[in-house]
């Protein structure tokens, strides 16, 4: 089974580093698979839920916020600003952070409020989805 080595760094910690076999990170547009020997790039992570899975065969999930993921010489980077665990995920905290975002949204106060707002929503949207996520 081809490997790749994974460094995942959320900003308060490290995430997970050590060996991977296949990593599905969410970018605009949707979600990107890489695997060994992926060609070298870099893209922006948006928020959503990131799966990677281990030379075991574990799968681990993860609530991601925005950030970048860095691929060279089959070593990937990963750096996102936060990364939750579904166990850690408040799910009633987080469906009121997408009702005030909803919110907001609708109050249509100014560019600047919007988009932080829809960011916001993302960020909701996505913990939603991972703790609700079955393997």
């Amino acid at each position: 089974m081809n490997t790749f080595t994974l460094d995942f760094f959320a900003a308060e910690k490290p995430f997970y580093e050590g060996e991977c076999v296949s990593l599905v990170v969410p970018i605009n547009g949707g979600q990107y698979g890489i695997q060994a020997m992926h060609n070298n790039m870099i893209a922006a992570i948006i928020p959503g839920m990131l799966k990677l899975t281990t030379p075991k065969g574990d799968e681990i999930i993860a609530a991601v916020s925005e950030g970048l993921v860095k691929v060279e010489s089959n070593h990937v980077l990963l750096l996102v600003d936060t990364a939750e665990h579904p166990e850690e995920i408040d799910e009633n905290r987080a469906r009121r952070s997408a009702e005030q975002a909803k919110e907001a949204i609708l109050q249509k106060k100014s560019i600047q409020d919007y988009y932080a707002a829809q960011a916001k929503m993302a960020r909701a949207i996505g913990r939603l989805k991972t703790k609700k996520y079955k393997r």
